[in-house]
């Protein structure tokens, strides 16, 4: 037969370790706490909310921490541009940091209109994948854009698609973040400058007769345009040609000198590139 006694001792017992442990966890509730700085809670209220990583933090409320806690600029939101970084930068009561804005854009024209494939790929609609392939691209230059949309999919923003195998940017939508950027196995995407109106559309790093085998526009590296270039803004480095953003005027003198034509305007309607001034 049970008693009461056999039945209360268990829970007067269990009631009393009850009652220590949590006196125990209220006192280490009130020993270890740790006091939250007000700022953090304020800039991640003005952040946008995005989380695309192009902060280089894992997400808004990590980069609002970063900031408070680990000595983070004010400037690397770049979804939230200029006006949000001068609002952090109030609320640390520092001086705002100078940022200057980018964008992301596709170094490759080589659509199959110019560019051979040496296969038709069908498999994981994802670039990242079919790089490992033997060869490493479906497309005869290996150093161009696979077209599988790898980037479009990371895009928060919606600012990227993929027209006639190529990724296309839409300058409106895109903040520059760089996440794109990140991704691409090919980096055949890389940021710019706003103001930098002209740029060269072509990663390839063969020489000039070896790049004309696989593509009709891609860059044969002559150096003509840095020879015509009057702010010297062009150079080129193994066989490419590299246009300074900060040095570039767009004046257009290197894309009418460009005799393979993959120097061009990028256009302000869909990010795609006009090869005449």
């Amino acid at each position: 037969m049970i008693t009461f006694v056999g039945v209360a001792y268990p829970a007067m017992v269990m009631g009393a370790l009850g009652l220590a442990f949590g006196a125990l966890l209220a006192f280490a509730s009130i020993k270890f706490f740790v006091q939250t700085d007000e700022r953090v809670a304020r800039i991640r209220e003005i952040l946008p909310g995005a989380n695309c990583g192009g902060c280089g933090f894992p997400g808004c409320d990590g980069y609002a921490d970063g900031i408070v806690n680990g000595g983070a600029k004010t400037n690397l939101c770049a979804a939230g541009g200029v006006e949000l970084a001068a609002g952090i930068a109030q609320i640390m009561g520092v001086e705002g940091e100078a940022s200057t804005p980018v964008r992301a854009f596709l170094k490759c024209s080589g659509s199959a209109e110019f560019s051979a494939r040496n296969a038709i790929y069908d498999g994981i609609s994802d670039c990242k994948s079919a790089a490992v392939l033997p060869g490493g691209s479906p497309n005869a230059c290996p150093f161009g854009c696979m077209g599988l949309g790898t980037c479009a999919k990371v895009c928060v923003f919606g600012a990227i698609s993929i027209v006639g195998g190529l990724a296309r940017v839409d300058p409106d939508k895109c903040v520059g973040c760089g996440t794109c950027v990140a991704t691409c196995p090919k980096s055949v995407l890389a940021l710019a400058p706003k103001t930098a109106c002209v740029q060269v559309a072509c990663n390839s790093k063969w020489r000039g007769p070896d790049v004309k085998k696989v593509c009709r526009i891609g860059c044969i590296g002559c150096g003509l345009c840095a020879r015509s270039c009057p702010a010297e803004a062009i150079t080129v480095a193994g066989n490419l040609a590299a246009i300074d953003g900060a040095k570039c005027t767009n004046c257009g003198t290197c894309v009418s000198k460009c005799p393979a034509k993959c120097i061009g305007y990028i256009q302000q309607s869909d990010g795609g590139l006009r090869a005449s001034a």
